[in-house]
């Protein structure tokens, strides 16, 4: 349960983000899909691989106890999900923030909105 409340915590950290500076990134979700599901996939295989091989464990104490094929639980798939939202969300903050600031700051200081 603990790496699910993990996960929950990092979405409650950044999915403010999108409503309150209105970066977005929600809205372009096929942009998003496109971004967020090969890497997933690519990563997904990875870690298959590394429980196969025994490189690569869960703490069955940690996880909700939903197995997927392949060994692994189901917060790992939405590990690759959630981590890469939160951090697109992030970045496109502060993206969004600094170009507030520089439309600020050529406009003679006078605050301009978007």
């Amino acid at each position: 349960m603990t790496y699910l409340a993990v996960l929950a915590g990092c979405l409650v950290g950044a999915l403010w983000l999108e409503p309150v500076l209105r970066v977005g990134v929600l809205r372009q979700w096929r942009r998003l899909a496109l971004t967020l599901v090969p890497v997933a996939a690519g990563f997904l295989a990875w870690d298959v691989a590394a429980v196969a091989a025994g490189h690569w464990w869960f703490d069955e104490g940690q996880v909700v106890g939903v197995w997927l094929p392949g060994g692994l639980p189901i917060e790992e798939v939405l590990f690759f999900l959630v981590i890469p939202l939160c951090a697109i969300l992030g970045f496109e903050a502060v993206r969004r923030v600094l170009a507030r600031r520089a439309a600020a700051a050529g406009s003679g200081g006078r605050r301009v909105t978007r």
